[in-house]
């Protein structure tokens, strides 16, 4: 009786699992197995994909996300992405920017990424803007929630809000029209890891 019970718990479970529905609205932009839909600006050896994740690593370089068409623009948006840090290491995620072959991103803004390396600036906060202090832990997922909509950034990081920011007339960095992401390779001594990146347009 005990054995046939727990059978039918975990068929329901199962049952439950499988129909479960996905994030409405959310488009992938990242495949888990390549770069395809992406454009470096750099040195293309400092980002790859391993075990399912995009892994930056190296002086200055950056990922473009460019789509199939090589014309993606994000104006209102909410992108979701589970980001890892290594000890000491440097990162970030860009948006509302565009693609440049060398140098750091001149447009947009950074998202920062860095619980542990020198840096005061911690995961979460709009670098330089709104920055935040409170690390989060090295070598465990972080579940980054940005959202860009009519003006306003939003950044949490596992349901911790770290941004809620509207720039002032005249100063905002978000481009008229929309940008694009990208995933940055900070310095030889950092590795970021960034999957699972999901985005849902809001216009």
């Amino acid at each position: 009786m005990i054995k046939k019970l727990l059978s039918a718990v975990v068929a329901s479970a199962f049952v439950f699992t499988a129909s479960a529905e996905p994030e409405e609205g959310f488009v992938s932009i990242f495949d888990g197995k390549s770069l395809d839909g992406w454009k470096i600006g750099g040195e293309p050896a400092n980002i790859k994909v391993e075990d399912g994740a995009i892994v930056a690593n190296g002086n200055c370089t950056h990922a473009f996300y460019m789509g199939k068409d090589g014309k993606a623009k994000f104006d209102n948006f909410e992108l979701r992405a589970d980001i890892m840090t290594k000890p000491n290491s440097n990162g970030g995620l860009f948006i509302h920017t565009e693609f440049q072959d060398k140098g750091w991103p001149a447009k947009g803004y950074e998202v920062q990424v860095n619980n542990t390396q020198s840096d005061w600036r911690k995961s979460g906060g709009l670098y330089a803007v709104v920055d935040n202090k409170e690390p989060f832990e090295d070598n465990t997922w972080m579940k980054y929630v940005i959202r860009v909509e009519k003006g306003k950034v939003t950044v949490s990081i596992n349901g911790k809000e770290l941004v809620n920011y509207t720039p002032e007339e005249g100063k905002s960095k978000l481009l008229k029209g929309g940008g694009t992401f990208a995933i940055q390779a900070h310095d030889p001594g950092s590795t970021t890891l960034y999957k699972n990146l999901r985005v849902k347009s809001l216009d």
